[in-house]
């Protein structure tokens, strides 16, 4: 395991810019960012940037489930410990959510992860698809989960993207009701973890050491004179730092999530961009924002003139895999909710995490 410094990060950016490090390539784009207001107002969003539907729906997940890796026989094994509300991807995987603690994970694209051969480290193994879940289950805060991930209790394994012939490539943000914030990247086969209340805003490329060094020079121009404007991951990570610690702290709880929507707006992609030269640039389909203070859940699709929430103070989250509950919401997330939608839910089989198919015994 490797972590980093901030005094490591700033001596790696004169290096980066005579390599000409403002011109990183694209991946599919996501943008996450955490909100520090007064009086314990901390607030999560991300964005969901992807080129076609992602199968999105809205998941209650009880306390209590049996689950493992999906990996192979060396697969970890653990009991939910918290109940959650997440956002399901292809409804294989979570990649979004909460937990009833106030933990909030989030997966991004990161095309420069490179995960270890499970045939080269003897660890328990955990399939991509199960990595936030794994993180919702298990803790209540951002550091007792970096506590835990320092020791490598097991190592991810990645498998192929739904209708797509790469192999998924993610890293994963955790924040919590303090407002504490870590990013866990695996970067040449080995776990990286930066944790940091600073570290507030992820997007996807470069790896996040390198986000970091970017913004660092951006900061010395300010935002107030200029901000860089395209769509591109370094270019989001920027304006969101920026407008992220430039709007007021001191709002009531409606005013401060519709400052944070107004950011996590400002990073998205318009709905149906197709950049023939740059096609991994990708239309946002959806937005969330985590109110950690509140436990509410706030959803927006793109295709929905509605934004609508999850009050997980409202929320049964016991009787384990009996008490599972889906809310449909449809090809593209179009269908219409609005207002609280935990009674909306219904009971529904749980989903089938991905397991890793390419791995042989």
């Amino acid at each position: 395991m490797v972590r980093f410094s901030i005094k490591k990060i700033q001596r790696i950016l004169p290096t980066l810019l005579l390599a000409g490090g403002l011109s990183f390539g694209i991946a599919d784009a996501c943008t996450r960012i955490v909100f520090h207001g007064d009086n314990e107002r901390i607030m999560t969003a991300r964005s969901m940037d992807w080129k076609v539907d992602v199968g999105t729906n809205l998941w209650i997940l009880p306390r209590g489930i049996d689950r493992t890796g999906a990996a192979n026989s060396k697969s970890i094994h653990w009991k939910a410990k918290y109940g959650s509300v997440i956002a399901s991807g292809y409804d294989i995987a979570t990649t979004d959510g909460m937990n009833e603690a106030g933990l909030a994970a989030n997966l991004l694209w990161l095309a420069e992860s490179e995960y270890p051969d499970p045939h080269d480290v003897d660890k328990p193994t955990l399939s991509l698809s199960l990595w936030a879940q794994y993180m919702l289950d298990n803790f209540a805060t951002v550091q007792e989960a970096v506590n835990a991930l320092e020791a490598e209790p097991f190592i991810v394994i990645s498998d192929q993207v739904p209708g797509d012939t790469r192999l998924a490539a993610l890293h994963l943000s955790l924040s919590d009701k303090y407002g504490d914030s870590a990013i866990v990247e695996y970067i040449d086969g080995k776990q990286v973890i930066h944790h940091n209340k600073a570290y507030q805003v992820m997007t996807n490329s470069p790896a996040y050491e390198k986000q970091l060094a970017l913004n660092d020079y951006w900061k010395q121009i300010g935002g107030t004179v200029m901000l860089p404007g395209s769509n591109r991951a370094a270019d989001r990570f920027v304006r969101a730092s920026f407008y992220i610690n430039s709007i007021p702290k001191d709002g009531d709880e409606r005013s401060s999530l519709a400052s944070v929507f107004s950011v996590i707006r400002n990073v998205s992609v318009p709905f149906g961009l197709n950049t023939e030269a740059e096609p991994n640039i990708s239309s946002t389909r959806w937005r969330t924002v985590i109110d950690h203070k509140a436990r509410r859940y706030f959803f927006e699709s793109a295709v929905s003139p509605n934004l609508f929430w999850v009050d997980l103070n409202k929320v049964d989250f016991s009787g384990a895999e009996e008490n599972v509950k889906k809310l449909d919401l449809g090809p593209d997330q179009s269908h219409i909710f609005g207002g609280e939608v935990s009674g909306k839910f219904e009971y529904h089989p749980p989903f089938q995490f991905l397991p890793v198919s390419h791995l042989e015994d």
